[in-house]
């Protein structure tokens, strides 16, 4: 409908200037000439005054996949944990390990368990990536690979670029626009930290539910709701790295996983000081070891008992139980 609109509104704007005496050969003459005499570039700007340029569309893309996936990832191997520790309390699993082991190393070998899976898969996502990118040039011919080579020399060309030569002006501006090396493992940290943040609590769920979904669904809630939040935040994050909410958001451990990948998408220094990336880090490892703290202590009686419906308030008042 937009287009349909913008294509009437141009037609009906050109009647009117020729029935005032403006023809059309001196429109379009003057249109080809305004139509590329401005470019605008995004440049961040450093604490120290420095200037940088960014790729805007690029910082989007990194920002917005490195951060939807942490959300999915925490959703799904967190609802794995809890359906996991469900089914060794229902078949009456857990009550024959506990005599061998203590509840606490139990919940961590479930998280631990599933979190090198969630690992393993990322790994192989991404070695799966880089052998196809490094093998896009194998299958060009050599005509092609000069006609790319005269692209880069000569940017005036790319208006008769073939799909081979834009996919490698693709792949180049990806690899050299942004700072792969910070942001690489940062994901894998923020991924993994985030994971064993929620894991904990999504433990802790797993316990206490007996064979009902619906109990699940209820005590599931003040869970997820973090998790949703961060991911609605998480657009403001990559058009807006150092507004209030994205600074907040990529802080609080309950959002950071997913708001601080939004800002660093920007690179550091420019988009996140390094001062707020370490301190998000710090705060994400003191949040993981409280949930792990909470969520054992919560465990230990959750996972022995069976026919009686829990709620958050009455495991809120198992924290004061000694061990």
């Amino acid at each position: 409908m937009d287009q349909v609109e913008q294509q009437l509104n141009k037609a009906y704007e050109n009647n009117l200037l020729e029935e005032r005496g403006i023809k059309k050969t001196i429109l379009d003459s003057v249109n080809k000439v305004s139509e590329n005499a401005f470019q605008v570039k995004n440049k961040l700007v450093n604490a120290t005054g420095a200037e940088k340029e960014a790729n805007a569309g690029l910082a989007y893309g990194i920002g917005f996949g490195s951060g939807l996936l942490i959300y999915i990832t925490m959703l799904i191997f967190g609802t794995m944990v809890m359906r996991g520790v469900m089914e060794e309390k229902m078949n009456r699993i857990a009550e024959v390990m506990v005599s061998s082991v203590r509840p606490f190393q139990l919940m961590m070998g479930k998280i631990v368990g599933i979190a090198a899976v969630g690992l393993t898969q990322f790994l192989m996502w991404i070695v799966l990536i880089i052998i196809l990118f490094s093998a896009l040039q194998l299958f060009m011919s050599p005509d092609t690979m000069r006609h790319i080579q005269d692209v880069q020399h000569n940017p005036a060309m790319s208006q008769n670029a073939t799909v081979a030569t834009n996919l490698m002006n693709a792949k180049a501006k990806i690899v050299g626009g942004a700072q792969w090396a910070v942001i690489i493992p940062c994901f894998f940290f923020y991924f993994l930290g985030g994971y064993l943040f929620y894991a904990a609590l999504f433990a802790s769920v797993g316990s206490v539910v007996n064979d009902d979904p619906q109990e699940a669904q209820q005590l599931m809630l003040p869970i997820t709701m973090p998790i949703i939040f961060s991911f609605l935040i998480l657009s403001t994050s990559i058009s807006h790295p150092n507004s209030p909410l994205s600074f907040w958001g990529s802080m609080i451990p309950f959002s950071s996983p997913i708001v601080m990948m939004g800002r660093l998408s920007y690179g550091v220094p420019e988009g996140v000081p390094w001062w707020q990336l370490f301190l998000s880090m710090a705060l994400l490892i003191a949040g993981f070891l409280f949930t792990t703290w909470f969520a054992g202590k919560i465990y230990r009686t959750g996972i022995l008992l069976y026919g009686k419906r829990v709620t958050w308030k009455e495991m809120i008042k198992w924290l004061r139980r000694s061990s």
